[in-house]
């Protein structure tokens, strides 16, 4: 379970308490984004890394099933398109292929994720006292469900490695996701702009072993509607889990 801005291990405890009768639930908090992280930007290498060593930790012998969500996504995305025989299935919540979804975005929705993420981006770079009322400040526009004493600056590295890093940034190292592994995409309808292209969710529905549910929600799914979210997660699970005829 791997969660996004401006989270920690907690964004899933609904989860945990849905599926630990039936799975081994693995929870952790992002490096860098803890209250009292170092102030450091890791590279998209560096986070699959350290995926790598946890998952193999966990689970050596046998791969996992993916619930990921925002950077969550983008993180988890990236590591299966360089460990894909590590991963049986993903549940990606909210966030697409990020190449195909900037191809296909209109420049508004490029717009206000420019304004957005490069507020945040500044406030990594300034750190301290200022950086984190500046993120906190941005959690609260953009109506964080999870909102709370844990937000602040250190966690903000994922924008600044996005468009201020160079030749280290995520735009240039990010490899394309296309999953060969059953995958359940979730998303919530009631949002300014979709974070995923609909040529690339018409290619995932196309494929029988995978699923797409949308729901009357905003980005945080599993917030907004957490029994419903935990109900399609466990129903899709169990049918991926059958042998196909």
């Amino acid at each position: 379970m791997i969660h996004g801005w401006p989270d920690t291990f907690r964004l899933w405890d609904r989860q945990v308490a849905a599926l630990c009768s039936t799975y081994r639930c693995v929870r952790f908090t992002l490096p860098g984004f803890d209250r009292d992280s170092e102030r450091k930007a890791y590279t998209i290498n560096e986070i699959c890394e350290f995926l790598n060593r946890l998952i193999y930790t966990v689970s050596p012998d046998r791969p996992v099933t993916l619930l990921l969500h925002d950077w969550g996504c983008f993180f988890g995305y990236q590591f299966y398109a360089r460990h894909p025989r590590g991963i049986s299935r993903i549940v990606g919540v909210d966030i697409g292929d990020v190449i195909s979804a900037r191809a296909e975005m209109t420049p508004k929705a490029k717009a206000m994720i420019l304004a957005y993420q490069n507020w945040l981006a500044l406030a990594w770079t300034i750190g301290g006292r200022l950086g984190n009322r500046m993120t906190r400040f941005m959690a609260r526009a953009l109506r964080c469900p999870t909102y709370g004493a844990h937000v602040g600056a250190q966690m903000n590295y994922p924008y600044y490695m996005q468009w201020w890093a160079g030749t280290a940034s995520y735009q240039r190292e990010a490899r394309p996701f296309e999953p060969t592994c059953p995958m359940l995409f979730v998303y919530g309808k009631r949002k300014p702009f979709m974070f995923h292209a609909d040529s690339w969710l018409r290619r995932l529905a196309q494929e029988s072993n995978n699923a797409v549910v949308a729901f009357d929600t905003g980005h945080w799914v599993m917030i907004e509607q957490p029994e419903n979210f935990n109900k399609a997660v466990l129903q899709w699970l169990q049918k991926a889990a059958q042998p196909s005829h």
